[in-house]
């Protein structure tokens, strides 16, 4: 069984770059692979100090590497 959230229906597999809060969405990322949950291998995680150390070069840097999505999560 695929997993819904990593392939569409034509196969196509989003890779997406989390830039994450390392006190908060990153921590939460943490618990949910201690806990054991799944979510697609093609979401990399990237802990940043704090979101407003984002920098908007990091998303456009993540597109020029193939990225298809970026998320920021805080």
């Amino acid at each position: 069984m695929e997993d819904y959230l990593s392939v569409t229906e034509n196969g196509f597999e989003p890779n997406i770059i989390a830039f994450c809060c390392r006190h908060c969405a990153y921590a939460a990322a943490d618990l949910a692979g201690g806990l054991r949950l799944r979510y697609p291998a093609s979401i990399k995680v990237v802990e940043l100090p704090c979101t407003g150390k984002f920098d908007v070069l990091y998303a456009l840097r993540a597109f020029e590497d193939g990225a298809d999505g970026v998320m920021v999560a805080g």
